[in-house]
């Protein structure tokens, strides 16, 4: 099974998505940003899927220097899991920057506060949580392996598109993941493109999703380029089965 992100329909309202999704998967993962904002779990509670919540990520910085940011930061995302507890999901967090090279350690320092912080929080919760790799976006934490260690013990998401933004999937390929997103690019943009649209090997990353025994999610720019993708992946799993 593939699960779905919400993003493809980023500019509908929630309860909308979620009803267009329904012929296509039994397991989505919703996008906390924007019409998609979760206030509560109100508006997933009425279906039966298999939810994974993206926590919010614009305006929310884990590894600030800045400490009323960084505190509030974390308190968005506790939030976020008190609204998957209700709904039994794990959620996705992205790793937060700092804003000069020169403070890199000291926000690596704070990152793994907040990351203690969540850990606590989520374990009063019950809730799981992975941190997601991110694109070429300078500043940002865990563009690349050497980064994995500021995770340690905590599960990671692997987005194939940001890992391939940074020349970097191979290696990441080779580490375990508790999560995925998958979407294609060329390797200069996150375009978020439909599976075999870009330069990704979907081979290799079906081949990691497998190893990994875990529903990954088509985290692709359209409701059209989600439906290509899981037909091209059911094609690449078929194969691989030798039918």
């Amino acid at each position: 099974m593939f699960g779905v992100s919400t993003y493809c329909l980023h500019r509908e309202p929630l309860p909308a998505a979620l009803e267009r999704l329904v012929p296509i998967t039994d397991c989505v993962e919703v996008m906390d940003e924007g019409l998609h904002y979760l206030e509560s779990a109100e508006p997933l509670e009425s279906y039966s899927y298999l939810y994974f919540i993206h926590a919010p990520s614009r305006g929310v910085n884990i590894a600030s220097i800045l400490e009323p940011i960084r505190r509030a930061s974390v308190e968005v995302l506790t939030q976020t899991f008190a609204i998957a507890a209700e709904v039994g999901a794990d959620v996705v967090i992205h790793p937060g920057y700092y804003a000069w090279s020169q403070e890199r350690e000291r926000a690596a320092g704070r990152f793994r506060q907040s990351l203690g912080e969540l850990t606590a929080a989520a374990d009063d919760l019950s809730v799981t949580f992975f941190v997601e790799n991110m694109g070429n976006w300078e500043y940002f934490f865990l563009r690349s392996c050497e980064d994995l260690p500021l995770i340690d013990g905590i599960g990671f998401a692997l987005d194939v598109g940001h890992a391939n933004l940074n020349g970097c999937l191979d290696c990441f390929l080779t580490h375990p993941a508790a999560h995925f997103h998958l979407h294609d690019n060329s390797g200069t943009e996150d375009t978020h493109s439909p599976v075999g649209a870009g330069t990704i090997d979907f081979v290799a990353v079906m081949d990691a999703v497998a190893r990994s025994n875990v529903i990954p999610i088509v985290e692709v720019e359209t409701l059209d380029g989600v439906t290509a993708s899981i037909a091209a992946l059911e094609a690449i799993g078929a194969a691989a089965r030798g039918g």
